[in-house]
């Protein structure tokens, strides 16, 4: 018992002695570590905060190389270089990232996630490409196939853009399916030009299964039948159309004419013009009126519905129907109606422009309110097309 209670007396002293230097040597690491921190790092957050981006990036940079293993700054400096529009030394900075073997899995994809932005920002769509689909089934998979649905539409590869739609749809974002009728209206057209016939009454078919309420199918079917002789089913899809969809069917109003006149269907067809021309005045319904009419119109009922266009829709288009009338044929009332428009047109066009940094304004200054140079406004407008 005394050899031990002796041990004891001189273990405690040591055991406390130990603890003290481990926590002084904690303290100093603690403070070492304190002080190895890149203090470039912290300017360069004051100068963009402060936006000094050129300096930032300086300071940035001088802090990624005195520790070249710090993530975030890898980061922070390839979004500024991108933000800049420096693409090349973003590129750099996050392929770098992408070389590192201890990167970790999440930093990894948000790596590549940059890059591939580095890539469609710098207009390289290629290789922006290839780098959205190495993020396929990653955290960051949505955003990938968004982009990639983009770069399809860009280039025009219907196939690739239906396909990555309709993944997207699967996955449960919903809205694509727009998009998928017309996709849908795109390979149809195409399958046209391409004399299959099949193919593309197939293709308007899933459009319109894809999306019921689209426009653009009806509106497609109704012209592949005008041109294939089946002006009947155009009339059908055309009428369709108007219903659901009156502002687009504007598109296609005076094919409807045609049709109507190639089934014999002018009166019908006259009555649906004119009953859509009382609820929306447009230049396009007048037209196919005149279209369905022919040169054996009436010119006086032709020149009152467009003097009563010019009055409902006092524009530049109405008045050109108007003038394209004989003189002599014009109601008192029309010129007054006619000045009115052109004077309604012309209002906003006429300016006066700085003759030194092209400022433009609807009333006269004497100093510039846009470069602040006095005597710098030319007394007369002009009409800024």
């Amino acid at each position: 018992m005394e050899l031990d209670l002796g041990w004891l007396l001189i273990g405690v002293p040591v055991v406390f002695a130990l603890g003290w230097v481990a926590a002084r040597l904690d303290l100093r690491q603690l403070r070492r570590q304190r002080a190895d921190s890149p203090r470039a790092y912290f300017e360069g957050l004051n100068l963009l905060l402060n936006e000094q981006a050129d300096k930032a990036i300086d300071a940035f940079i001088e802090a990624v190389q005195a520790d070249p293993d710090t993530t975030e700054l890898h980061f922070a400096l390839g979004n500024l270089f991108r933000r800049r529009g420096e693409f090349e030394r973003a590129v750099r900075v996050h392929e770098h990232l992408l070389q590192r073997a201890d990167l970790k899995a999440g930093d990894r994809h948000r790596a590549q996630r940059a890059l591939a932005q580095d890539f469609m920002q710098a207009g390289l769509f290629d290789r922006a490409e290839q780098a959205w689909a190495l993020l396929l089934d990653s955290p960051h998979d949505a955003q990938a196939r968004l982009a990639l649905l983009t770069l399809a539409e860009r280039s025009r590869d219907w196939p690739r853009a239906l396909e990555l739609a309709r993944a997207l749809e699967a996955a449960g974002d919903a809205g694509y399916a727009s998009r998928i009728a017309h996709y849908e209206c795109e390979l149809a057209e195409a399958a046209d030009a391409q004399g299959r016939p099949d193919d593309a009454a197939a293709a308007v078919q899933r459009a319109r299964a894809a999306a019921p309420h689209s426009p653009r199918p009806l509106l497609l079917a109704g012209q592949r039948a005008a041109r294939q002789g089946r002006p009947g089913e155009a009339l059908a899809a055309w009428d369709a159309l108007r219903a659901e969809h009156p502002a687009a069917f504007l598109l296609v109003a005076e094919d409807y004419a045609a049709a109507a006149r190639a089934a014999g269907r002018q009166e019908a067809a006259r009555a649906t013009l004119q009953a859509q021309l009382q609820q929306q005045p447009a230049v396009e319904l007048l037209l196919a009126l005149d279209r369905l009419e022919g040169d054996a119109g009436p010119a006086e009922a032709r020149l009152a519905r467009r003097r009563v266009q010019l009055q409902r829709q006092p524009t530049l288009s109405s008045s050109l129907l108007v003038l394209d009338e004989p003189h002599r044929s014009w109601p008192d009332e029309v010129q007054p109606a006619l000045r009115d428009a052109v004077a309604r047109a012309a209002r906003p066009l006429q300016r006066y422009r700085c003759a030194s940094c092209a400022f433009e304004a609807q009333h006269h200054f004497w100093q510039c309110p846009g470069c602040l140079n006095w005597d710098s406004y030319p007394p007369q407008r002009i009409d800024a097309l």
